[in-house]
């Protein structure tokens, strides 16, 4: 049958139809001009990349220093949308004492975290490289990378040597820790165990078609030691990927230290991550401070 539209009608109906392939061009001056640093355009994959090794610090993996080509360098790329703005990702080169405040301005900036962890072994100082992510203006997502490296500056003026411990005070030896009033705080019960205490959460989940849950794995923990006035707590956090920067904003409210970020298995239903804690603080404190992060996760629900 003939066609009764002209070939000029389909093909406008064709250009609003079919998603455009062009994108507008990112301003590279504009990005440049936010960080002092002159970037790379990289035209085949229509990204421009601003990179900044990290050579402040000697470090040192497996008795041999690193130099900042491997793998010391921290770097951002650009990219405009599909949907229109610009997409940022990037990896920053940290270390430990720079992870949760470079951390803190990245979600205050109005970037995402995506992932935390090591790529060495015997590494001196240890290094941590914390992965971003953003979507929206490009002069908004540069100042947002641009605030993490000034942090990272700021704390590296401070003390040039990184730290190797966690802020005073230390939590002695012996533990004595009160289980019932941390499980009237959590509203859950707990194992006590020398003076310890955990209390452990699970959530459902499907691997390979098989149920999993708390036993398995898909769990969160909180295990507290010291004395009740003067305690730390350390677990670990699963949480689907729509939870991820609800909890990690809620953790670092409540000055909790993100110690890494990642997945523990593959193949599973919803897909769960993991995000591992450690603060130091007054038993109940602590306890509070866990359960306010559980209130924002659980929040997501309603």
């Amino acid at each position: 049958m003939r066609n009764p539209f002209p070939l000029s009608i389909i093909a406008f109906i064709s250009l609003f139809a079919t998603p455009s392939l062009a994108q507008a061009p990112l301003d590279t001056a504009e990005i440049e001009q936010v960080f002092g640093i002159k970037g790379t355009l990289i035209p085949g994959e229509n990204v421009f990349k601003i990179t900044r090794a990290r050579s402040d610090v000697k470090v040192q993996v497996d008795g041999q220093v690193l130099p900042p080509f491997m793998g010391l360098g921290s770097w951002a790329a650009f990219t405009p949308a599909a949907h229109g703005g610009t997409m940022v990702m990037g990896d920053t080169v940290l270390f430990e004492d720079e992870v949760n405040p470079a951390m803190s301005a990245a979600l205050d900036n109005g970037l995402e975290v995506t992932a935390l962890h090591n790529h060495f072994f015997f590494d001196e100082p240890k290094v941590y490289f914390m992965h971003i992510a953003g979507m929206g203006d490009a002069d908004a997502l540069a100042g947002g990378v641009k605030a993490v490296w000034d942090k990272v500056s700021q704390i590296r003026t401070a003390n040039p040597v990184p730290a190797k411990a966690f802020a005073p005070p230390a939590i002695g030896s012996e533990n004595a820790i009160a289980a019932g009033p941390l499980e009237s705080i959590l509203g859950v019960k707990g194992q006590a165990s020398q003076g310890m205490f955990k209390v452990v959460i699970g959530r459902p989940a499907t691997m390979h078609g098989t149920q999993v849950g708390k036993e398995m794995g898909i769990n969160t923990w909180a295990a507290f030691a010291g004395r009740d006035e003067d305690a730390v707590i350390d677990g670990d956090f699963a949480m689907t990927e729509s939870e991820l920067q609800t909890v990690l904003k809620a953790m670092r409210r409540e000055s909790i230290s993100i110690v890494a970020i990642h997945q523990h298995m593959s193949g599973e239903e919803p897909r769960i991550l993991f995000l591992h804690y450690w603060a130091k603080g007054s038993a109940s404190a602590l306890a509070q401070a866990f359960k306010h992060v559980l209130d924002a996760q659980a929040a997501l629900a309603k």
